[in-house]
């Protein structure tokens, strides 16, 4: 049986985080996805920061070991400055990974992990795949797919509108 889709639009209700199951769809998305952002990143970088590290750092990390060839500095801020809080944050995350021994740099200026950079990136690795046990928690990989799916439709929907 096909689900049945909405042909007109549902009435916008003013964000209420104490809204029950019959009235969400009247919800607004920006509202929810704002929400779930603030909190499951405050959450993470609250983890993050119990080990001295932070989120940008283990971007930065994970980005010096994931390519084929290893990046210089202005390579990696060019792939991750549009996740962080502003255009020289990744810049400053490889100094202090430089200054904490967590990267250095060879004859080209090409960033390397060290051994205790990758230490560090195994060890938030390991944190982040708890976090992500917490904020799933009771949610299956079929919920959380379909969720993304429907998050996909949305910005698809807008960017298109937004063209036309």
């Amino acid at each position: 049986m096909e689900p049945a889709t909405r042909t007109t639009p549902t009435d916008q209700a003013p964000a209420d985080p104490a809204a029950t199951d019959d009235v969400l769809a009247t919800q607004p998305v920006g509202y929810w996805c704002g929400l779930a952002q603030e909190s499951v990143t405050r959450h993470l970088r609250d983890a993050m920061a119990r080990i001295d590290a932070t989120q940008p750092q283990y971007w930065v990390l994970n980005r010096v070991n994931g390519g084929p060839a290893a990046p210089d500095r202005e390579e990696v801020a060019a792939q991750l400055t549009h996740l962080a809080d502003g255009p020289h944050e990744i810049a400053r995350v490889v100094d202090q990974l430089l200054h904490r021994g967590w990267l250095r740099t060879d004859g080209r200026q090409r960033l390397h992990l060290t051994e205790a950079g990758e230490g560090a990136r195994l060890r938030l690795r390991q944190l982040v795949t708890e976090v992500r046990a917490v904020v799933h928690e009771g949610i299956s990989d079929e919920e959380y797919v379909a969720a993304l799916k429907v998050l996909r439709t949305m910005v698809a929907n807008v960017e298109r509108a937004g063209t036309a």
